[in-house]
């Protein structure tokens, strides 16, 4: 899924660098996390939700923890001290791996 000009505002806005949508940083960065975070979910298991579904937002806000990750980390230094992984995420991709294939009525729009 190409990162489109709404999504992009959308995930500057989650990893808090819309004043530094202009930076060659942010500009370069992000479209590459994003990528990258598609396709691990990809290579999850789970395919892109139908827009406007609750399954699509909870698609999203898993990409968006993935780049905010990607982001954070992206230098090569070890943090001072090591943070356990957000638990709320694993449980929201562990829910859409094992829903997947078994969810066609959810990813319909109403």
């Amino acid at each position: 899924m190409a990162l489109t000009e709404e999504r992009k505002a959308a995930l500057l806005a989650y990893c808090k660098l819309t004043e530094l949508a202009d930076d060659p940083e942010v500009e370069a960065l992000i479209p590459a996390f994003y990528e990258a975070a598609v396709g691990y979910m990809e290579g999850a298991g789970v395919t892109e939700p139908q827009e406007g579904t609750a399954r699509r937002a909870q698609y999203d806000l898993c990409v968006n923890a993935m780049v905010l990750d990607s982001w954070d980390h992206r230098d090569m230094k070890e943090p001072g001290s090591q943070v356990a992984e957000n638990a709320a995420f694993r449980r929201m991709l562990n829910q859409l791996k094992f829903s997947e294939g078994t969810v066609s009525n959810l990813d319909t729009v109403p």
